[in-house]
């Protein structure tokens, strides 16, 4: 059985595959496999791939469009490790990102899930920012209500999270693996460790640029999951987390103008913590520069 199981799902990204695949392959720890699961790509995917298939750590599978988190379910049902890494195919990773996660975990048997920083780059390569959210460690639902902090392609995974508690929620569409982080929080222990072990390329067509159609995903998500596992939070960290994100909400629809939002956002955190000074500062810089236009 090899030590980690690398999950890259990939869908018409031929021209930035090589790189997140050769990402993988220069990590100091070896002892991987890399399944590489193709959600229906009409580019030339399988010809660009092709080279890396004669390495038998690299594993290519093919299917019709279903969707990402189909392809990271199916590539999870193939996985052979112990432990568990993503990859997006147009992402790429630092060469010491798998050997110094996996120390970790070794060394931390009381953690299930490690994860870190990432770097922007854009379509070139270029890097375009280092500067990243705060991250949390242990149990770090409260926060996650806020704002997904944990990136997917930073972290590294046990392997029976998935095997107790399932993989990617098909149903989501969008922030798949917010639902995921979120879930797995009601019963695993994080650990953030500073320092950036991955880049993510930022394009205009993907998905997660669309905000609206995020928050509309992300609110829906936090509802599922207060059902099922809201006892995992007290009254006040349910508070805590659900005011900070209507107020990310709020400042984020008052900055485009979207004004009925945004006051809808502001009072459903008003509501929920009305004495937060969070609240209130965020209640601030909506209304001021309505005031002012």
């Amino acid at each position: 059985m090899t030590t980690v199981s690398v999950v890259t799902p990939t869908y018409n990204r031929a021209r930035f595959l090589p790189d997140a695949i050769e990402s993988v392959l220069a990590q100091t720890h070896s002892d991987f496999e890399l399944i590489v699961w193709d959600d229906g790509s009409d580019d030339d995917t399988r010809e660009v791939l092709e080279p890396y298939l004669a390495d038998s750590r690299v594993r290519y599978f093919y299917q019709e469009n279903q969707g990402q988190s189909y392809a990271r379910n199916h590539a999870l049902e193939h996985a052979s490790g112990d432990y568990i890494a993503f990859l997006d195919s147009d992402d790429l990773w630092a060469p010491d990102k798998l050997e110094k996660q996996l120390a970790f975990l070794l060394a931390n048997p009381e953690v299930d899930i490690v994860h870190g920083d990432e770097a922007m780059i854009d379509e070139d390569g270029k890097v375009t920012s280092l500067a990243n959210m705060r991250r949390y460690s242990g149990r770090i639902t409260r926060y996650l209500l806020a704002d997904n902090s944990v990136s997917i392609a930073t972290v590294l995974v046990r392997r029976r999270c998935f095997v107790e508690m399932g993989g990617f929620d098909t149903s989501v569409g969008v922030a798949d693996d917010y639902e995921l982080w979120l879930r797995f929080s009601a019963r695993y222990l994080f650990h953030y460790e500073p320092g950036i072990v991955a880049s993510y390329r930022v394009m205009s067509e993907q998905i997660s640029s669309d905000k609206r159609r995020r928050f509309a995903a992300n609110e829906n998500i936090i509802c599922k999951f207060l059902e099922r596992y809201g006892d995992v939070l007290s009254i006040r960290d349910r508070r805590w987390g659900l005011a900070r994100f209507f107020c990310r909400k709020a400042r984020y629809f008052a900055s485009v103008g979207e004004w009925s939002v945004a006051s809808s956002a502001i009072a459903r955190a008003m509501w929920h913590a009305p004495l937060d000074p969070v609240v209130w500062r965020a209640l601030f810089r909506v209304v001021l520069p309505r005031r002012q236009l």
